[in-house]
């Protein structure tokens, strides 16, 4: 959320920064909005002082032997004045909340301007992609040859965007996952097992609601509780309306979740295989940060990331995302996609984002300097490290063998039993 003073001293500035993201700000309606609740907000402080002076006066009044009923007639009728005022006030502070709430956030000054994924400027690439002297297979034609991924019955059980896998395919996944955490464990970071169902309090907090509500799987009973669409929610909540010591940070923490996304704006999108599923699994990176820290542990999440896709032999790229395609929380974000051989592209593998103070905010996320002084807000950072699904899609493809077999990268043998090969059964 952004600061209501800025809105309120230069909506202009927040306007002209807003439409880099293309985000359309009305900033002569909301002044015009805030001139209506300082109007309403000084109404309604007259009249409180108003009726405090006149209490005071029947009082006096009575110690005095007179008459108070006038006296307290009028005061009966500042009183439903001051409701009135009041209930106007709450209204338009209401409104300005909502206004807020669906605001993104400031574009860091250095994020690149463009309209769409089409515009982000590449930063660099590592890694060469392989030439096949054989015909490639897409994962979902290699993980069904090898009987390890069904879709079908998957679709028996749920539906469309949904996948069962089963034998070395499900071990070499749950071996994905213990590389992932072992890395950021050995590089800092705390592991973390949370719950995979929030409320909405949290969901509101790192900036889901409610602008993605449609993007969201909720439940029936309680009508509160989400499942989570990224360990990012129940992780950066852990400080919401906390104060935080300043020598406590950076925390820095490390989850593993399945995910849960209706992604009800994808429509007709890789709906055949896992790049774009209902439920998948992810390893997120949570970074909660000073100020001063932040921008420095942006690199090292993009950092770490990168250091897992070396380690599996995968080539990828890292993107800095424009102004059109940055997400909703995000001030800077640096995606890697990773190259798929099927497709002759690369495709997003891992996001990682600077949100600034915009969560904190949301959440009431502050911490204390050791001098003391008044709390001040904390910066949030989150970061895939990695896609667990995307990940094992671009193994399966990037290291498939022509007699069908997949080679197991070296960083993985130790988690897969030593084994060079996922082959036949």
């Amino acid at each position: 959320m952004l600061d209501s003073r800025l809105l309120r001293n230069d909506p202009e500035a927040v306007a002209q920064a807003l439409a880099r993201r293309g985000f359309d700000f009305d900033a002569a309606g909301y002044a015009a909005l805030d001139e209506r609740r300082k109007t309403l907000q000084t109404r309604a402080e007259e009249l409180q002082a108003e009726r405090n002076r006149r209490s005071k006066d029947i009082g006096r009044a009575k110690g005095a032997g007179e008459d108070i009923e006038p006296l307290k007639q009028a005061v009966a009728g500042l009183g439903a004045e001051l409701e009135q005022a009041r209930q106007s006030l709450e209204a338009v502070q209401s409104e300005q909340e909502a206004i807020r709430a669906g605001m993104p956030n400031l574009p860091d000054d250095d994020m690149p301007d463009g309209a769409d994924e089409q515009d982000n400027p590449e930063v660099r690439r590592w890694g060469t992609p392989a030439v096949f002297e054989f015909e490639v297979r897409d994962h979902m034609q290699i993980g069904e040859a090898l009987e390890g991924i069904d879709s079908a019955a998957a679709a028996r059980i749920t539906g469309a965007r949904f996948t069962v896998m089963r034998g070395q395919i499900a071990h070499l996944h749950r071996a994905l996952i213990g590389l992932m955490l072992d890395t950021h464990v050995a590089a800092g970071y705390t592991e973390l097992n949370v719950p995979y169902i929030v409320n909405a309090k949290s969901l509101q907090g790192t900036g889901q609601l409610p602008k993605f509500g449609d993007d969201l799987f909720r439940l029936a009973e309680p009508a509160d509780y989400y499942l989570i669409p990224t360990a990012e929610v129940p992780v950066t909540n852990l400080v919401a309306d906390q104060i935080v010591d300043a020598d406590q940070l950076p925390l820095r923490y490390v989850a593993h979740t399945p995910c849960f996304r209706s992604e009800a704006g994808s429509a007709g999108r890789d709906v055949r295989g896992m790049i774009r599923q209902h439920q998948f699994e992810k390893v997120e990176m949570i970074n909660i940060v000073h100020p001063d820290q932040s921008e420095a542990m942006l690199e090292s999440m993009v950092a770490s990331a990168e250091g897992l896709l070396q380690a599996l032999e995968l080539p990828y790229r890292v993107v800095d995302l424009c102004g059109g395609d940055i997400g909703f929380a995000a001030a800077r974000t640096f995606d890697i996609e990773v190259w798929l051989p099927s497709q002759n592209t690369y495709r997003e593998i891992s996001s990682c984002s600077n949100t600034r103070d915009f969560q904190a905010r949301r959440m009431g996320a502050r911490f204390r300097d050791p001098d003391g002084g008044k709390p001040r807000l904390l910066n949030t950072l989150n970061g895939s490290g990695l896609a667990v699904g995307r990940t094992l899609v671009a193994l399966l493809e990037n290291h498939q063998q022509a007699d069908g077999s997949v080679r197991v990268p070296e960083a993985l043998r130790r988690y897969m039993g030593g084994i060079e090969r996922i082959d036949h059964a």
